[in-house]
Parts: structure tokens; sequence; C-alpha cells
């Protein structure tokens, strides 16, 4: 059985990126955000290619086509666009992958550790918490993975979540591209975090990785920024208004949980 690895990669963890203008296309920057997400995930397949495994990687910014396949490593394969199942941003990954790796993750909604904080949608949520913690969509993307017994291997992204990984994910390797500061980031050079992904990855394909501490339920709190989101997902089965724009589901499996957030943000 030949060993394969899952990365998952997203744009406003990568160096560089600042602003959401950077995020969208066709606005200022975006052309050398994506050439940066485009550097970073490039390190990460090369990485692994080497080590010796196969690699599925999926776009998971925006409408999910960013990357320029002709730009990856030969037998690359790239997941485009997004295949409207509760896995998102882990579309496909499977108990036949040896570990998740995660590219250009930031800091979750509510978050003061960067500029770019959010979870899923930038603007829709003042805060999203699973069992009381801020959620990130790291936070979901691991559990996807560990649903099927896949590790975590390896994160980049900013400083905030690095941490916040490392305290979900117990195990993982992480590599910082930037810090935020207010509205500034503090970033490292491209080749530098380029480095910093082929050496951290390595280490990390020689350890256990990570698994996030599973639980027998799941308590998923919403605080959306309009009234009408918030009452459109209190119709969700088994949903409770927890307050006036705030609104919870308790899951008793991962799956679950994350069906309840693909219709309860509508995502």
């Amino acid at each position: 059985m030949e060993k394969k690895i899952y990365i998952s990669c997203d744009m406003e963890g990568c160096a560089g990126v600042t602003s959401w203008e950077q995020t969208h296309y066709g606005h200022k920057g975006y052309d050398l955000a994506l050439k940066e997400m485009t550097r970073e995930t490039v390190a990460a397949v090369k990485t692994c290619q080497q080590a010796g495994y196969q690699v599925t990687v999926k776009d998971g910014h925006e409408d999910g086509i960013n990357l320029d396949p002709a730009l990856l490593p030969a037998g690359t394969e790239l997941i485009q666009g997004w295949d409207s199942s509760p896995e998102e941003m882990m579309a496909g990954i499977s108990s036949d992958y040896a570990g998740a790796i995660h590219i250009g993750s930031h800091s979750p909604a509510g978050s003061s550790e960067t500029p770019l904080d959010h979870t899923v949608e930038h603007g829709w949520y003042s805060w999203v918490k699973l069992n009381g913690e801020l959620a990130s969509e790291f936070t979901f993307n691991s559990l996807c993975a560990a649903q099927y017994g896949v590790p975590s291997l390896f994160l980049a992204g900013d400083a905030g979540i690095c941490r916040r990984a490392e305290d979900f994910c117990p195990g993982i390797v992480t590599c910082a591209t930037k810090k935020g500061v207010g509205s500034a980031t503090v970033n490292k050079s491209p080749q530098e975090v380029a480095a910093g992904i082929a050496t951290g990855i390595k280490e990390a394909l020689a350890g256990p990785g990570g698994l996030p501490l599973l639980a027998d339920e799941y308590l998923l709190e919403f605080c959306f920024s309009s009234a009408g989101r918030a009452r459109a997902a209190s119709f969700y089965p088994g949903a409770e208004r927890a307050g006036e724009r705030i609104v919870s589901y308790r899951a008793k499996s991962i799956m679950e949980l994350l069906t309840a957030k693909m219709f309860m943000t509508e995502i």
C-alpha cells in the first residue's frame, strides 16, 4: 500500500499576507499572496515526496480554485473547488493517509493574533467556539482527520495558530510564518519560511504527529454578526438560541459536528 499525505492549504496564514484585499482574486496584492501560498505548498509537497509519500493537496482558500496545477511538483494530486460535503477543507481525507499537513493556517475569529482572524467566513461571526474555546478552521480540520485516525503532523501559519495547534494537538510540529500586531504583521522572509516548512515536515514525518483529544460531546457555539444569520441557524434541528446572536448545538460525533457547522453556516 502506498504511503500518502494529505495537505490542506489556505492563504491568510502565509508569509506576507496582511490585508483582506490581498486574499481576494483580482484585488491589490492577490498575485503576490498566491505566489507565496504556492511557494509554501510546493515546499511541503517536495519534502513529502522526497520522503517517499504520494501527496494530495486540497486548495482550501475561497472558491478553492487558486493554485496553478502546473506549478505543483509532478505527481501531486490536486483537489480544487468544494465537494459539497461537511469535510470542506479536508475533502477526500480517509484512513488511507498517514498524516495531514496544514499550510497557510490562521488564528480564529475573535482572536487578536492576526489582522486576518476568522473562522470559515470573514465577517459572518464575532467568534466560533467549541467546548468553550475559540475554534479555528484548524480545530475542525484536525478533528475531521482524527475521525479517520489520521494525525495532524505539521502546521505552518501565524504565530497564534501555531500556539493554539500545539495546545489542541500535542505532538504536532509547527512553523510560524509571521506574527500579528494590531492591523500589521511581522513576517519572516519567504525563503526562511520555505526552509522552515521543509525542516519541520522532515521532523514531523519521523514522529507520531498530533491527535486532538476526542470528546463524548461537542458544544458548538456561533456568535453571529448578523441577527438574520443567527435566526436562520437557530432553525437547524437541535440548535438552540443562547443569546441575541448566539446559537449553539450539541453533537455526539465529529461528523455530526461538521454537518451541523455546514448547514448552520450555509457553507
